[in-house]
């Protein structure tokens, strides 16, 4: 990526100064790796920072400029199309005729001369297992799109019209590539290719793209309709200066993806260690540890009323998730979740069976259809230390090996699930084991929300500055 040799220190407002971003580039690269106070402007300030279009086309008549811009750069922005922005617009298929192409190149999911590079390696970071390789040969007939220098990919044919990834070589795990059908590489020469990538996530990229794909059965763009899309772009020097905020904001993204992860690699290393049965404990069957109760099977409505019930969606990421939940006219106050309680999916595909979350916290949500309430006994045992239990891969292989398989779901009936059996230690020792599990959980909550202010700042520079 190209750099200034400036340091980032501060972005200046075009207008509206006392609505913009207060804080400087530095204090949200440098002060926020220690006390993580990341300033993310609200929606109101997002909204009163942002002009209407009326204003925002009054503006532009007189002067092609962003909302925010670093002090040192002037002038306006120009507007070029992406034929004139990059020298390097090139595909697949520039290698020949489809017949040339079935003739000389031949498929491999064997390790050979090079790896053709597909959108959806890039899109899972190579994280699936079923590559493809080609020869020597084949390499050579595909020099135009050899991924040996940063680039920037497009897919241009279906679903993943719309998304863009910047790589360079050290994006790929194998030495050579070349890149598959269906995507689009672009390079520029004279301009900034990292700019670029950031350029074509902005709302203006995804307008002007929305026109050449039209309302056709299949979504498609060519390298011909894509040159005419126009863009206002800075000098060579503001764009280094924009791509490389971004750039650091996108790092700290990663980085703060790498935390997460170990930390959800901690709890599963922690379920082995600290959940294995000890001498010491004892075997109980669910019914004796809990209540188990079905939910509200009354007819739902549409519209949000006063009652929100809990549908299979609302615990599909483990968690109480508030946005796919569902509402009913009215309800029996005896089916209110309450404070450790534990919602369990028995209906569902069979990989999803044994799903579960724990009720924390007053959602003022009531129990559904569709999935299972299991009320912990407290004298016995801690709500939360039962939940860990239900989320060991041990209850998670039991709860799929017991369930009745159809050929579009599975479904556990509740006599079943309650002859299930769990050890379980002393209340003491259960509530040793909930504290170390609880900060932890704490902890990726926090970093979860460290996160979603990340995306969220990039979001709003992304808006205000480009044009």
């Amino acid at each position: 990526m190209s750099e200034s040799n400036n340091n980032i220190t501060s972005i200046q407002p075009v207008v509206n100064s006392d609505q913009l971003i207060e804080h400087s580039v530095e204090s949200l690269m440098v002060n926020n790796n220690n006390n993580k106070n990341l300033y993310v402007p609200t929606k109101r300030e997002q909204c009163q920072t942002c002009l209407s279009n009326a204003e925002r086309a009054e503006l532009r008549s007189k002067s092609n400029v962003p909302n925010l811009r670093f002090p040192e750069f002037k002038g306006e922005w120009k507007e070029y199309s992406i034929g004139e922005i990059c020298e390097t617009i090139t595909d697949f298929v520039a290698a020949g005729s489809f017949a040339s192409l079935r003739e000389n190149i031949v498929y491999s999911d064997v390790p050979l001369y090079a790896q053709l590079v597909r959108i959806v390696d890039v899109k899972n970071e190579f994280s699936n297992p079923d590559f493809v390789y080609v020869d020597k040969k084949a390499f050579d007939l595909l020099w135009r799109v050899t991924l040996d220098k940063e680039a920037v990919l497009l897919p241009n044919i279906g679903i993943n019209i719309g998304e863009a990834y910047y790589v360079t070589p050290k994006t790929f795990p194998y030495d050579k590539n070349v890149l598959g059908p269906n995507a689009i590489l672009l390079r520029s020469k004279n301009n900034s290719t990292s700019f670029f990538f950031y350029r074509v996530n902005t709302n203006a990229f995804a307008k002007a793209l929305v026109k050449i794909v039209g309302a056709s059965r299949q979504l498609k763009f060519n390298k011909t309709e894509l040159k005419t899309i126009q863009l206002f772009y800075p000098a060579l020097a503001e764009q280094n200066r924009i791509a490389k905020l971004l750039f650091l904001l996108d790092e700290r993204i990663a980085t703060q993806n790498k935390i997460i992860e170990k930390l959800q690699s901690l709890i599963k290393g922690l379920n082995h260690l600290l959940l294995n049965p000890g001498k010491d404990w004892t075997i109980y069957e669910l019914n004796d540890l809990a209540k188990i109760k079905c939910g509200y099977s009354g007819s739902q409505v549409s519209g949000p009323t006063p009652y929100k019930v809990s549908r299979i969606e609302t615990i599909s990421k483990h968690c109480i998730d508030m946005l796919r939940i569902g509402y009913v006219q009215e309800i029996n106050e005896s089916y209110k979740l309450n404070i450790g309680d534990i919602l369990f999916s028995n209906i569902n595909s069979v990989q999803y069976i044994g799903n579960t979350a724990y009720i924390d916290k007053d959602y003022g949500l009531y129990h559904g259809m569709n999935l299972l309430r299991i009320i912990p006994n407290i004298d016995v045992i801690k709500p939360y230390f039962l939940h860990l239990l239900l989320c060991t891969d041990k209850a998670i292989n039991h709860f799929q090996t017991i369930c009745n398989k159809a050929v579009s779901q599975a479904s556990i009936n509740q006599t079943a699930l309650g002859k299930s059996q769990f050890s379980i230690p002393s209340i003491s020792v259960q509530q040793e084991i909930c504290c170390i599990f609880e900060l932890i959980e704490r902890k990726i909550k926090n970093e979860l929300q460290y996160i979603d202010n990340l995306k969220r700042q990039k979001e709003y520079l992304l808006r205000q500055l480009f044009i």
